[in-house]
């Protein structure tokens, strides 16, 4: 199994509503290239609150065989064009290194943080904006004979040679998308390289629920499920001794009651019978009321969201709990496990052999 991890990830504080660290340029040049010695197949730039695009380009330049990835960008306050010119350059910074992950946010998020239009379900947008893209792409690389598209949400009909950044030794930008409901990666399974489940997705729902719909997509595209590369980021809580696993659940009961307070993802919840915390967890969350959220996620709802263990017991537990769901994982460490090299360096053996 395939191992990344992020060149930056948000802490138990974040979580909390305190806000984030600050940026370091080190974060994403040095130690992109540590991450890359220590044997890492993928790193990721999330969009906590950055740019996910220019870390990216920064860690390319310092790496030289690790894939590099948006883990994901926002679509929608992108426009297909914006978004394709910066995939676009990253995959010729990185010598074909690079895949664009995009996820759709939720409607507060896009109209009241992002000042972006809602325009009806964000399935069908979504669906679009990758068909756009493949659109642009194909026009960047043909420029003689573009090939345009034209949608209800999206056309491009129009690239003159002056715009056209013309043609890159790597022109695949492998598409994935941010997905936890049946449309998003029954679409992702028809025309798109992956999906990168969000970690709200649990282990049984990812099973009954989400590998049904990505086979039908498939099916449905004419393409080989088998190829798919469907990327789990579980909720994690490790550490060296059983009292630092026991604080790490403490945070990543922090980290659930922040997702799972909102709306989009409660079908996860009903699947598992959770519907009257997730709608209380929603209520505090309105109401500001961070601290009070973490009571609410029992020993139930962490046994079937987390990988729980000693760093010994990462693999052990991944292949117990996701043998056969994923082909890849991505687990976010904390700075502190960040420089425990020698462990980092044992637990990516340890997953690749899975």
């Amino acid at each position: 199994m395939r191992i990344g991890t992020a060149l930056l990830s948000p802490g138990g504080d974040q979580y909390g509503g305190q806000g984030q660290p600050r940026l370091e340029l080190s974060s994403f040049t040095g130690n992109a290239a540590e991450l890359e010695e220590l044997g890492f197949d993928n790193l990721t730039m999330p969009e906590y609150g950055h740019d996910p695009f220019v870390p990216l380009g920064l860690a390319a330049e310092h790496t030289r065989r690790v894939e590099l990835a948006t883990n994901v960008a926002v679509a929608f306050p992108r426009s297909p064009m914006v978004t394709a010119q910066a995939a676009w350059v990253l995959q010729t910074f990185s010598k074909g290194r690079f895949s664009l992950g995009l996820g759709s946010q939720v409607k507060g998020h896009n109209e009241r943080r992002y000042s972006t239009p809602w325009q009806g379900a964000p399935g069908p947008r979504m669906r679009e904006y990758f068909l756009c893209l493949k659109a642009i792409f194909a026009s960047f690389q043909k420029p003689a004979k573009p090939t345009y598209f034209e949608g209800r949400h999206y056309s491009f009909t129009m690239l003159p040679p002056f715009f056209n950044p013309g043609p890159i030794e790597h022109p695949h930008v492998p598409l994935y998308a941010a997905a936890v409901n049946p449309y998003m990666v029954r679409m992702a399974g028809e025309i798109c390289d992956g999906v990168r489940l969000h970690p709200v997705a649990t282990f049984r729902y990812t099973r009954e629920v989400l590998l049904p719909a990505i086979a039908e997509g498939a099916a449905r595209g004419g393409r080989d499920a088998s190829r798919f590369d469907l990327i789990g980021t579980p909720f994690t809580a490790f550490g060296r001794t059983e009292a630092d696993v026991a604080k790490a659940v403490e945070v990543v009961r922090k980290q659930i009651a922040f997702y799972a307070s909102t709306r989009s993802y409660h079908p996860v919840l009903a699947h598992h019978g959770w519907e009257d915390i997730g709608l209380e967890l929603h209520r505090l969350s309105v109401a500001g009321q961070w601290a009070k959220m973490p009571a609410l996620v029992t020993d139930e709802m962490l046994e079937a969201w987390v990988l729980i263990g000693t760093y010994d017991r990462i693999a052990d537990t991944l292949r117990a709990k996701a043998g056969g769901i994923f082909q890849a994982v991505h687990i976010n460490f904390t700075n502190e496990e960040r420089r425990d090299t020698a462990m980092l360096r044992e637990v990516v053996r340890r997953v690749q052999a899975i």
